[in-house]
């Protein structure tokens, strides 16, 4: 007498949790086989450590003024020698408005220079 596969279906469907896990444990064992899912990774081509990424090196830098600091009119004076385009009112707003970028994509030389020369007015000044 052949058992069908819908009564062996049917019988499993009727075992409690545990019962359906002991089961499998033991067709494990029986079998040689495991339950799980086999776990496909993809694979990767080894690192090339000769090749180096060439890191660029910045050349343009933003001078941005933090803030103003206790001397305004100094610093207002500073930015205006630092940025030649702007007037006596709008270096007086850029300074009100910090933080706030005064010049951009200048040469290193030229950022540290508007730097020294604007914390030396007593603002506080980043170079990004």
């Amino acid at each position: 007498m052949a058992i069908e596969r819908a009564e062996v279906v049917e019988y499993i469907k009727n075992m409690s949790v545990m019962d359906l896990t002991e089961l499998v444990k033991e067709l494990e064992e029986e079998l040689g086989v495991s339950a799980q899912a086999p776990v496909v990774q993809g694979v990767m081509p080894p690192p090339n450590y000769d090749e180096v990424p060439e890191v660029e090196e910045k050349t343009e830098f933003t001078v941005k003024l933090v803030a103003a600091g206790d001397k305004k009119i100094q610093t207002i004076k500073a930015l205006r020698e630092v940025n030649k385009g702007l007037g006596l009112k709008e270096a007086k707003t850029v300074v009100e408005e910090a933080p706030v970028d005064v010049l951009l994509e200048v040469p290193k030389e030229e950022a540290e220079a508007a730097k020294e020369k604007l914390e030396g007015a007593g603002a506080t000044v980043e170079i990004v």
